[in-house]
């Protein structure tokens, strides 16, 4: 191999040179801001984030013990045997007898005592799922009647106050998100291997459907993809000094990987329309998804049986949204969803009528133990676009890495909006995101406040 023909020519060996120079002058002007971004002594694992897994625990959550045996026998015989109260075909109304049945054992329970869980992360993981979807299954399984629209639903105590409780345990809401539907539903198809894409299987589907199944493995897939995102920012935080040639060369490296990486999750989110079928997705999944204020700010909602000031508790759906994965790539290029920052292009009225507080209210639907890594990250004096504005050969790698994110955004809207023929609820105002916000306003705010980032135009 001819290793001369390698290297750079001169003119581009020594503009090469001299924009690795400028960045180190840069960044010894900067010396005050490299001070302040000494190193915190910080372990993921205090976060319960898994260097193999992520946030996906690195075992399957065990059942739990027999003491609350009533939960998971409910569980388990739902699978299969209820249908949405509002489907008025002939299989879901051959079910509606079963669906009494299954209901009135739960509104016929003790509430049980959970302080043998307060102390137990994983058996407390698994009870907040195993009750979270016996809330969303008992609740969207009553049959629709001509009053019913307009009356909040009622959670039996049986459901609410041990779901409150073990939520108070974790930190989160108590209510189905994002964890009980992916991150702790599923397991290895060969137990003998780790969690991985290729070796995962989900557990427990509302509809039954392949698309549903196929949607859990779509979101699977972008936060697996993203462990190696989370150990980017660990390297980012734990660097010494960024004042250094050796630390210049490997920032900016990792910025072009942690791009690369973007694209890989884009690509996975293109997949989901291949994968799972729109109007499956809208009529036969969505609607088990909902949350007490997924019809709007002007929707009849839940009433927690047993919990004082129930309508204060936060009770939207899963989303995308409370992926902590995106949260915390968000945290690590300084994305400014709250509009405090002045950047261009200057938002437009359409981003300032969005909800600025989404992503953070997200926030409280992540278990306790990912939102306490975000806030780390949030805290943490050493920033990654700051520190690119000071060192000039870092401004193009950041960049890119924004630019990646943009177009990820971008991805999600098309899948998200474009179906509009499909949706529940088209042409009867706009579409709305499980947890009642206006669907295209709140993923455009958010795709234009990522574009802000960019350094090239600020």
């Amino acid at each position: 191999m001819d290793f001369v023909n390698l290297l750079p020519s001169p003119p581009q060996f020594f503009r090469l040179f001299l924009k690795v120079s400028l960045s180190l002058i840069y960044s010894n002007i900067s010396s005050g801001y490299r001070r302040t971004s000494r190193l915190i002594e910080w372990s993921q694992s205090s976060f319960d984030i898994d260097p193999r897994t992520g946030f996906f625990p690195r075992q399957p959550l065990p059942e739990l013990t027999q003491e609350f045996g009533i939960w998971e026998k409910a569980f388990a015989d739902a699978m299969g045997n209820l249908s949405l109260g509002e489907d008025r075909s002939e299989e879901a109304l051959s079910r509606r007898s079963y669906g009494e049945i299954w209901r009135s054992i739960i509104e016929s329970w003790p509430v049980l005592d959970t302080s043998a869980l307060r102390d137990d992360l994983r058996s407390s993981q698994r009870a907040h799922m195993v009750l979270a979807w016996l809330v969303n299954l008992y609740v969207h399984s009553i049959p629709l009647s001509d009053d019913s629209t307009s009356a909040p639903k009622r959670v039996p105590k049986s459901l609410a106050v041990p779901l409150v409780q073990i939520s108070g345990f974790l930190g989160f809401a108590p209510v189905l998100t994002f964890a009980d539907t992916v991150l702790w539903n599923c397991e290895p198809r060969d137990p003998e291997q780790p969690l991985s894409i290729d070796n995962m299987r989900f557990i427990n589907l509302f509809s039954g459907t392949d698309d549903e199944r196929n949607f859990y493995i779509a979101s699977a897939k972008a936060e697996l993809r993203g462990v190696e995102m989370l150990r980017i920012i660990d390297d980012f935080y734990s660097i010494p000094s960024t004042g250094d040639l050796n630390a210049i060369s490997k920032i900016s490296r990792e910025l072009c990987r942690l791009a690369s990486i973007i694209d890989d999750i884009s690509g996975v989110i293109q997949s989901v329309r291949r994968h799972c079928n729109p109007h499956v997705f809208y009529w036969d999944i969505r609607p088990w998804f909902e949350g007490s204020d997924s019809r709007g700010p002007s929707g009849p909602g839940w009433i927690y049986e047993g919990i004082e000031n129930s309508s204060e508790l936060d009770l939207s759906g899963p989303s995308a949204g409370q992926s902590s994965v995106m949260h915390a790539l968000d945290v690590f290029l300084d994305i400014d969803h709250k509009l405090h920052q002045k950047r261009n292009p200057k938002p437009s009225a359409e981003n300032k009528r969005a909800d600025r507080g989404f992503m953070e209210r997200m926030r409280r639907y992540m278990p306790g133990k990912h939102r306490e890594y975000l806030s780390y990250l949030s805290a943490h004096p050493r920033s990654v676009r700051e520190l690119a504005k000071s060192i000039p050969a870092l401004r193009e790698p950041y960049d890119a890495a924004v630019m990646a994110l943009k177009r990820l955004r971008d991805s999600h809207i098309r899948i998200a909006c474009l179906p509009h023929s499909s949706s529940r609820g088209s042409g009867n105002g706009p579409v709305r995101g499980t947890g009642g916000n206006e669907l295209s306003v709140l993923l455009k705010a958010g795709r234009d406040a990522t574009r802000r980032a960019i350094l090239k135009d600020n």
